[in-house]
C-alpha cells in the first residue's frame, strides 16, 4: 500500500449545533489607572478614575448547510455486509487494489443503503491511492451519503458531512480501523484500544507523517516523524537576537523562571518536554488548532514514571494526538488526560501551566531574565504556517463549528472554579484591557501579559488558559460561555 502524503481539499466552513443555555457570567469591565501589563496586580488603585470603555465589536462566524442526513438503519449491520467488511479488510487489503472477491464485496457496501459503512471508506480513501481504487471509493461514498464528491478533496467532504452528520461507527468499527491503521505501521497497533471507551475511533485520521518513537535524549536523532526535543537547549535574551521582535513566542514562566518557546522552532518540533522553575513540563504545540500548551508531568501518583511525549501522526477532529513513549498511552492533547494504556487505567490527568502568546519583543521586555530555545532547535528550516499551508483555513475535516466565531479566531481558553469553560476573544480582551477597562468572569481575571492575554484568580495564581483557534476550543468545549457575550 503507497501513503498519499499530499493533502489538498476544499475547506467546508461551518455548520448548526444546538447548545445548551449559556451560564450566567459575571462580567466586570471598568478603567483603571494601573498598568494591565503587570501579571499581579487584582485590585485596582484607590485614585482610579472611570474613563469611557469602547466595546468591541465580535468578528460573525459563517453556518454551512451540509444537507439532509441520510437514513440510518436500526440494530446492527446486517450479516452480508460484516461478510463483506470481512473480505475487504482481508489480506488482499495491502495491494489497496479491488479485484474479484473484493470488488464484489465493496459494491454490497455501496448498493447497502447504510451510511455507517461510509466510515470505513473514508478510512481506506486515505491510504489508498491507486487512481482506480480511489475512484471505486469515491463512488462507493456517494452513494452511501447522496452528496457529489470533488475528487481533489473527497476525503475531507465526506468526513466533513460524516461529522457534522453525526454518523454512528458501524458494526466491530475498531476491528477494522485497526486493520488499515497497522497495515501502514505497526506502531499503532497499541493506540487501538478496544477497552478506550473515552475515545471516539470515528474522528481518528492519519496527520500525513510516521511516528516519533525515538528514546527519552535523543530527539538529536533523525527520524520520518514530527521530531520532539526533549531537554532543549537554550539561551539568554541577548542570545536570541536571531529572533526578529515581532514575531511569536510563547511564554511561560513557573516559579519566577520565565522561558521563551519561538513559534517556527514549535512549529518544527510540536513536542517539547522540558524543566522550568524546577518543574518537569511538556509542551505540545498543534500547528492545525493553534493551541500551545504546557502541561506538568511531575508530582505523579507513586509509582508512575514521568510520561515523556511523542507525536504520533495521528489527528482526532485536526488536533494532534500525543503519546508517552513510556507506557504507549494516548493522551488527550487538548486535555491533557491520558486515554489508554496503563495511564488510562489510573485515571491520569495533568495539571495545565498557562502559556502567553505574544511576541519576543514584547515578552522579553516583561521578562529580561528570559531565557529563549536555541536557533538550532529550527533545524535550519524557517516555518510560518498559519501564513502560507492553514492561509485559507483548516486543511483536514473538522465537521460542523459553532458559528459565533469564525473558525481560525483565536480565543484564550479557562475553565472556571465553577467548571464552566470560557472562551475569551483574544482581540477584544486586548482592546478592553489596552483602555484602561478590566475584565473579570467568575474567578477569571484576565491581565495583560507583554502582548498577549493571561488568566489569575484574585490571588494571582495562574488558571492555566491558553489561546487556541475557535473551533478547537469550541469542539472540545461545546458549551463554551464566550467572551464578550453576543
Amino acid at each position: 500500500m503507497t501513503l498519499n502524503t499530499k493533502i489538498n481539499r476544499s475547506r467546508m466552513i461551518l455548520g448548526t449545533r444546538s447548545f445548551a443555555a449559556v451560564l450566567s457570567l459575571l462580567i466586570l469591565i471598568t478603567a483603571c489607572a494601573r498598568n494591565d501589563s503587570d501579571p499581579v496586580s487584582t485590585a485596582p488603585a484607590p485614585e482610579e478614575s472611570a474613563v469611557s470603555i469602547d466595546m468591541p465589536t465580535l468578528p460573525e462566524g459563517e453556518v454551512m448547510d451540509f444537507g439532509i442526513t441520510p437514513a440510518i438503519p436500526d440494530g446492527d449491520l446486517a450479516p452480508e455486509l460484516l461478510a463483506s467488511l470481512d473480505i475487504i479488510f482481508g489480506d488482499e487489503l495491502a495491494d489497496g487494489l479491488f479485484i474479484g472477491d473484493e470488488l464484489e464485496a465493496l459494491e454490497m457496501l455501496k448498493s447497502s443503503e447504510d451510511p455507517r459503512v461510509a466510515w470505513l471508506i473514508a478510512d481506506m480513501m486515505r491510504f489508498i491511492t491507486a487512481p482506480e481504487s480511489v475512484a471505486l471509493l469515491q463512488a462507493t461514498a456517494e452513494e452511501l451519503m447522496g452528496i457529489s464528491l470533488n475528487p481533489v478533496s473527497a476525503w475531507g467532504e465526506m468526513v466533513d458531512h460524516l461529522i457534522a452528520w453525526d454518523i454512528p461507527a458501524p458494526t466491530n468499527y475498531l476491528k477494522y480501523k485497526r486493520i488499515i491503521f497497522t497495515l501502514v505501521s505497526d506502531d499503532w497497533a497499541p493506540f487501538f484500544d478496544d477497552n478506550a471507551t473515552d475515545i471516539d475511533y470515528r474522528l481518528w485520521s492519519w496527520g500525513g507523517v510516521g511516528i516519533d518513537k525515538r528514546p527519552y535524549d535523543r530527539t538529536d536523532e533523525p527520524c520520518n516523524c514530527i521530531p520532539a526535543a526533549d531537554n532543549p537547549k537554550t539561551t539568554n535574551a541577548a542570545g536570541g537576537d536571531w529572533y526578529d521582535d515581532d514575531r511569536f513566542v510563547f511564554g511561560v514562566e513557573i516559579n519566577g523562571e520565565a522561558r521563551a518557546y519561538p513559534r517556527n522552532i514549535m512549529e518544527i518540533r510540536e513536542m517539547v518536554n522540558d524543566t522550568l522553575g524546577g518543574r518537569d513540563i511538556a509542551m505540545p504545540y498543534c500547528t492545525l488548532c493553534g493551541s500551545a500548551q504546557v502541561y506538568f508531568t511531575d508530582n505523579l501518583p507513586e509509582g508512575v514514571k514521568r510520561p515523556i511525549f511523542r507525536t504520533s501522526g495521528l489527528l482526532t477532529r485536526s488536533n494532534k494526538i500525543m503519546y508517552d513513549i513510556n507506557t504507549f498511552s494516548v493522551f488527550d492533547t487538548f486535555l491533557g488526560a491520558a486515554l489508554t494504556g496503563p495511564l488510562a487505567e489510573i485515571g491520569l490527568q495533568l495539571e495545565q501551566a498557562g502559556v502567553v502568546t505574544t511576541t519576543w519583543g514584547e515578552w522579553k521586555a516583561l521578562h529580561p531574565n528570559t531565557t529563549i530555545l536555541a536557533e538550532e532547535l529550527a533545524l535550519g528550516r524557517d516555518s510560518d504556517l498559519l501564513n502560507t499551508r492553514d492561509a485559507d483555513g483548516p486543511i483536514f475535516p473538522i465537521g460542523d463549528v459553532d458559528p459565533r466565531l469564525p473558525i481560525q479566531e483565536p480565543v484564550l481558553g479557562v475553565i472556571s472554579e465553577s467548571g464552566t469553560p470560557v472562551a475569551f476573544h483574544v482581540a477584544s480582551a486586548r482592546s478592553v484591557l489596552g483602555q484602561g477597562g478590566s475584565i473579570q468572569v467568575e474567578n477569571i481575571i484576565l491581565r495583560l501579559a507583554g502582548g498577549g492575554v493571561r488568566a489569575i484568580d484574585a490571588d494571582g495564581n495562574d488558571l492555566g488558559g491558553h489561546q487556541a483557534f475557535w473551533f478547537a476550543w469550541s469542539q472540545f468545549y461545546p458549551n463554551t460561555a464566550l467572551w464578550p457575550p453576543g
